[in-house]
């Protein structure tokens, strides 16, 4: 009995040891799992505490390199102060202004200079300057003029008007890769539709589009299509072209107006027309031949004193450019060029006399052209001794279609009144295939209930 008892109490010692044991290896395995998760959040601390430090560390850097502009930036403000200053009695505006009454219209580049100048003397809300540099903005595109552009775009954006300030116009694009468009902006011709005024100095137009790239052979082929880019310049990088990727169905992406527009230009000229009495007459002179190649078309700078009479009321001639095939369409078919002469009246009205070439017998007048013209993309040139008298493009008879529209080239200010004559002029298939754009023509846009005018 006794053993029995002893067995027993044997027994059951061994299992409160075993579980003892059991128990003991369990809070042991805890424990450990407890000591792995401490250090495991110890390491993720210790990260965290040295990337605290890195971003310190680069926050001090940055600090420092803040206070180091600052002090320039405190300068430029200095200047500034020291400018509005110097302005803000008027005096210098005032002589500014009586000097430009004298001017029958302003460049681009004149515009934003005197709404900058406004600008200091009255204020960021005056006027006068807001509507000076929405003047500018009609006179000039991105690829000619960008200085003059952006100035415009941003002085206006910091007056609180709603304008958008282009990609290439914001402050990173500054610092950024160089700007292949950007040119010396110094107050050119007119360049394709309306641009500076007519006397001012000449610079370098835009970059060529995608059917840019002159052929010095002459050897353009005549039945190109707009998505054909043979012959393009690979490496030119334009701010709009004729076809890829900113041709003219893109060109609302940095251009609005010529999406949103409701008077675009050019026009399929069709019935029905409605009947004018207005008169048309053409006063222009010979003077020496100013021509360039401007990356997007021919262009001619004309001397003051041509002008075009539109019911006795004169328009200065700036310049006439031509475009490949016609822009204009009579009932759907184009002609094989125009040529586009721009006017602009006292009140900066433009206007766009249209001279519709057919393809026949040579053109005496474009030949000369031809033989003086620049086959690539550069600034204005006045061959020695050669004259050239634009009334030598016009034909004898001054009937004409009239409507209101656009230019036909960004940023496609509206505004312009079109005169499209009906009678052509003769050009020769070869000198068409001369001409060193295959195609640069916009295709013509919706007519939104206008009406056409015919004489």
């Amino acid at each position: 009995m006794k053993r029995t008892i002893v067995e027993v109490l044997l027994a059951l010692a061994l299992i409160g040891a075993g579980v003892f044991g059991w128990l003991s290896w369990k809070q042991a395995q805890t424990a450990k799992g407890q000591v792995t998760a401490l250090q495991a959040a110890s390491e993720e601390a210790a990260k965290a505490v040295s990337a605290s430090k890195a971003a310190t560390a680069a926050a001090e850097e940055q600090a420092a390199a803040l206070e180091e502009q600052l002090g320039p930036l405190q300068n430029k403000v200095k200047e500034l102060d020291a400018i509005k200053g110097a302005m803000s009695s008027g005096t210098t505006l005032a002589d500014l202004e009586a000097a430009y009454k004298t001017q029958k219209s302003l460049s681009a580049e004149r515009q934003v200079g005197l709404g900058a100048l406004r600008m200091l003397t009255k204020g960021g809300d005056d006027p006068a300057a807001l509507e000076a540099f929405r003047t500018a903005l009609q006179l000039t595109d991105l690829g000619s003029r960008k200085n003059t552009m952006c100035a415009a775009q941003t002085a206006l954006a910091a007056a609180g008007e709603k304008v958008t300030v282009m990609s290439e116009c914001l402050p990173q694009a500054a610092h950024g890769a160089p700007d292949a468009h950007a040119k010396d902006d110094k107050g050119a011709k007119p360049d394709a539709h309306g641009k500076p005024d007519a006397h001012a100095k000449d610079d370098k137009a835009g970059k060529p589009d995608a059917h840019g790239k002159p052929d010095a052979h002459g050897k353009d082929d005549k039945h190109a299509k707009p998505g054909d880019k043979k012959g393009a310049d690979a490496h030119a990088a334009p701010h709009w072209s004729y076809a890829g990727d900113m041709g003219p169905d893109r060109w609302g992406k940095e251009f609005p107006t010529c999406a949103k527009g409701k008077s675009q230009s050019p026009l399929d000229i069709v019935g029905p027309f409605v009947k004018a009495r207005t008169s048309l007459s053409a006063e222009y002179k010979e003077g020496p031949l100013k021509i360039l190649n401007n990356g997007h078309t021919i262009q001619v700078n004309v001397p003051p004193g041509s002008k075009l009479r539109v019911d006795a009321r004169p328009y200065d001639l700036l310049q006439f450019h031509f475009h490949r095939p016609s822009e204009e369409k009579i009932e759907g078919k184009p002609m094989s060029m125009v040529a586009h002469f721009v006017h602009k009246g006292a009140d900066g009205k433009l206007v766009v006399l249209g001279v519709l070439l057919k393809e026949g017998n040579e053109n005496p007048g474009i030949k000369t052209l031809w033989a003086n013209m620049p086959l690539e993309e550069g600034p204005e040139v006045s061959p020695e001794g050669v004259k050239f008298n634009p009334g030598s493009l016009l034909p004898r008879e001054f009937d004409f279609f009239s409507y209101e529209g656009s230019l036909t080239t960004p940023p496609c200010t509206e505004g312009v009144t079109f005169f499209i004559l009906k009678t052509t002029v003769n050009v020769a298939a070869a000198q068409v295939t001369q001409f060193p754009f295959k195609i640069n023509a916009r295709p013509v846009q919706a007519r939104n209930g206008r009406d056409i005018t015919m004489n």
